[in-house]
């Protein structure tokens, strides 16, 4: 056993005895003025610790000054009933507060216990328990938190095991606390009980067994026992303020002082308020000026300090941002930075500024929070992050739309004006600025405010420039929304479904197709412009035919096929006809006969003439429904549909394809053509 833990073994023997062996008055003096000085040295350790774990030793340091502070509660009360002394320090601290009223020591000792029974000890007892209750409460969710970091690689196992033993080690500290509290509880109910029996008992003593007169007693025994109560309850007031000061530390930068200073006088505007209020007093009450002046002089001239202070602190961080900046920018790990590329980006000339500023009416970003919702209602995707800047270098009214960093599209604008176009009857009359409406290509005119409203009467649909933006930034999307899916996104919208189907996930993934696999499926459909909102039909689909084939395409066309409600009532308006252009016989077998089969699988071998003239014969047909202002639609059997898409994706992008088992049966098809 090393000296040290022989030394506190020996104390708290000997606080033991001292409640047995009396002790002599010069020893009990100096085991008084030791009691202060720990209690001291016990209040200035809480007000510097930053956090509670370094303090650990606290609930049973607790207990063992209570213990101590007892024993010498015991030993003053035994000299003061049988010799009617305590000692120098006690009979000083009792004359010397009392200063000669007895009353007055009374009153102040009594002040004493009540701020220490019913403010503190109540106040740190409460806080005790509503800390261990809280910190029990919350131990389930920081393991989850740990474990989690864990899993993510955010933390290693050394970490997570230093976490875990923190987290227990809070668990269990204010757990003693909150038990420890007691002690100063029952201390400071002890501390009047004393009182009480030294007061009492020192007068029946002193008249009895001294010879004392009954005033001559309660002078004596009266003081002693005000300065041994003193002597006492000083340090067990120092000692449990300590406690709440440790329990009440939730969240702390640095020890006490730091804290309050920098918190509580971190507002120097509220110090001037104060300092008028003080000498606003000094001037309109009885209070004389040179009570308050002063004071309110010393808070004036302490925000002064604490303004300019502030203002070196904000010049001094905004030096170091720049210069770490600068040394980013001079680092070879910056580069890295440049090789992020925004999904979707929209970049416009300086006379557009207005659209995107909402402090000059611009709505852009509302619109293109609602172009967001839009495409996950109709597309079942959920739209990136669109990047809004803008490029100086643009003309001032241009505008262009990127996708991965690549221009798709273009447009130009006028803010003042608005984008008319015709339903079929052009109308002479109205006039203004020929363009063509970016987001269809179709003719339209540029109008002013005057000429609006005749336009509208003419039967021509007007357009405001906010909305011509997002029409096109809509069907931009649109267009290339199968670009913005990979295999990061497509496990969003996985575990989107395995949220509320977990089965069908655990099954489908990885056991069946992999996530890749199910992402080349899901761009086959939005391509063809085919929502992928319903994932779980979907998802249910590539679990029964992922079995029998792994081939993108054929899972494609199974798909479809499952989804065959949904695409007859986005291709069939009215929900019981749909007008078609078919393809005959002759062409379908001949497409048939140039597929050819290969280990990636299947695909499209036709000669060169053959697919130039079924090319030019779609489009003979399609442009003649077009002519007409219908949509138009090829319709062809289950086995070559995939085949003519790839035929006609090329240069037909925008007309769908559908086959026979993609429709519901009680639709009406009205042949509008044939391919021959």
């Amino acid at each position: 056993m090393r000296i040290k833990d022989l030394i506190i073994l020996i104390g708290i023997i000997g606080i033991v005895l001292m409640m047995v062996v009396p002790i002599p008055l010069w020893l009990l003096s100096m085991l008084l003025i030791i009691n202060i000085s720990i209690a001291l040295t016990i209040i200035l350790v809480g007000m510097n610790t930053q956090d509670a774990l370094e303090f650990s030793i606290f609930p049973s340091l607790l207990l063992i000054t209570t213990l101590f502070r007892l024993a010498l509660n015991v030993s003053t009360t035994r000299n003061i009933l049988a010799n009617g002394e305590a000692g120098n320090v006690v009979s000083t601290f009792g004359s010397f507060v009392a200063q000669g009223n007895i009353v007055v020591g009374f009153v102040v000792f009594l002040i004493l216990v009540i701020v220490q029974f019913i403010v503190i000890v109540k106040g740190s007892e409460r806080v005790a328990e509503v800390a261990a209750r809280f910190t029990l409460d919350a131990m389930p969710g920081k393991q989850m938190s740990i474990d989690a970091d864990l899993n993510s690689g955010l933390i290693d196992e050394k970490q997570a095991r230093a976490r875990r033993t923190k987290i227990e080690k809070e668990a269990d500290f204010y757990g003693a606390m909150d038990g420890a509290s007691k002690f100063v509880k029952g201390d400071a109910i002890a501390g009047i009980v004393i009182l009480l029996i030294n007061l009492v008992g020192g007068l029946i003593i002193g008249v009895t067994m001294h010879g004392m007169t009954i005033a001559e007693a309660g002078t004596t025994f009266s003081i002693l026992t005000i300065g041994d109560g003193l002597v006492s309850q000083i340090p067990a007031l120092l000692i449990s303020t300590a406690a709440g000061i440790i329990i009440t530390r939730a969240t702390s930068e640095g020890n006490l002082s730091h804290d309050i200073t920098s918190q509580l006088f971190s507002y120097p505007k509220l110090l001037y308020v104060v300092a008028g209020t003080i000498a606003v007093l000094g001037i309109f009450t009885p209070i004389e000026l040179i009570t308050t002046l002063p004071i309110a002089g010393l808070l004036a001239l302490a925000a002064w300090k604490m303004q300019q202070n502030l203002q070196k602190k904000q010049v001094a961080e905004t030096q170091m941002e720049e210069e770490q900046q600068i040394e980013e920018v001079r680092s070879p790990e910056s580069v890295i930075n440049l090789l992020q590329v925004d999904p979707i980006e929209f970049e416009f000339g300086y006379g557009l500024i207005p659209l995107a500023d909402s402090q000059q009416g611009g709505d852009l970003l509302d619109r293109i929070i609602l172009i967001r919702r839009q495409c996950a209602l109709e597309l079942g995707i959920v739209v990136p992050v669109i990047r809004i800047r803008d490029n100086i270098q643009l003309k001032p009214n241009e505008y262009i739309i990127k996708i991965k960093g690549n221009k798709v599209a273009r447009g130009e604008l006028l803010l003042n004006h608005y984008l008319a176009m015709s339903t079929g009857y052009d109308d002479s009359s109205i006039t203004g600025i020929d363009t063509l409406e970016p987001a269809f290509g179709l003719p339209a005119l540029w109008i002013d405010e005057e000429m609006k409203e005749k336009a509208e009467l003419s039967g021509y649909t007007v357009v405001d420039p906010p909305s011509v933006v997002a029409t096109h930034l809509t069907e931009v999307i649109k267009r290339h929304c199968h670009e913005l899916l990979g295999r990061q996104e497509t496990r969003a919208l996985i575990d989107n479904v395995k949220e509320t189907y977990p089965a069908l996930v655990d099954d489908l993934i990885p056991g069946i197709l992999s996530i890749g696999e199910v992402q080349k499926v899901l761009i086959k459909l939005l391509k063809e412009k085919i929502s992928i909102r319903d994932m779980v039909t979907i998802l249910e689909t590539l679990a029964d035919s992922g079995t029998y084939s792994k081939d993108p395409e054929i899972l494609t066309e199974y798909v479809r096929q499952a989804l065959s409600r949904q695409i007859t009532q986005q291709f069939a308006a009215d929900g019981d006809s749909l007008k078609v252009i078919t393809i005959s016989p002759t062409v379908e077998k001949k497409i048939a006969d140039a597929v050819q089969q290969s280990e990636q699988g299947s695909y499209l071998a036709l000669d060169l003439v053959t697919s130039q003239e079924i090319h030019q014969k779609v489009a003979d047909q399609t442009t003649r429904l077009l002519q007409s202002g219908q949509q138009p639609i090829i319709l062809a059997s289950p086995t070559i549909r995939m085949y003519l898409r790839q035929l006609l994706e090329r240069t037909m992008q925008d007309i769908p394809v559908l086959s026979y088992s993609e429709l519901e049966p009680n639709v009406e098809i009205q042949s509008m053509g044939v391919v021959n």
